[in-house]
């Protein structure tokens, strides 16, 4: 489905988010441009993490989904505006050491051509929810 859409819509910002819930990389590659960009929401760099390329954006993709296996992105919301859009979501996730996170978020996309070129990541920061006892 991706392979043939020329312009990006909200329809196609939800079908990208519904990826994502369901850890699919391989859709999710299928909406990235061939020269595509991941700038995760944290890392060393002053834009986190960048991932250039299909294979860096792919590993990047799925080093979310390692470090959080219960990754959900809840409520999404978005808009385009000619090659640009955003989506707005709330994040809810569990690290391995059972700590869990849960806040808002938003992706600022470039587009080209009908697929995402840039997909700029930015998450609240807070601290770690408490571990359910049980």
């Amino acid at each position: 489905m991706a392979d043939l859409i020329r312009e990006v819509t909200t329809e196609v910002l939800q079908a990208f988010a519904d990826a994502w819930n369901r850890h699919d990389i391989d859709a999710l590659m299928s909406f990235m441009a061939d020269d595509c960009v991941f700038e995760a929401s944290a890392g060393d760099e002053v834009c986190g993490t960048r991932h250039s390329g299909r294979e860096a954006v792919r590993a990047g993709f799925e080093d979310v989904w390692a470090t959080f296996p219960d990754a959900h992105w809840g409520g999404a919301r978005h808009f385009v505006s000619g090659d640009r859009g955003v989506s707005e979501w709330t994040f809810t996730g569990t690290r391995a050491d059972g700590t869990r996170v849960e806040v808002r978020g938003c992706d600022l996309f470039t587009f080209r051509d009908g697929k995402i070129a840039l997909k700029n990541s930015y998450r609240k920061n807070r601290p770690p929810l408490a571990t359910p006892k049980g």
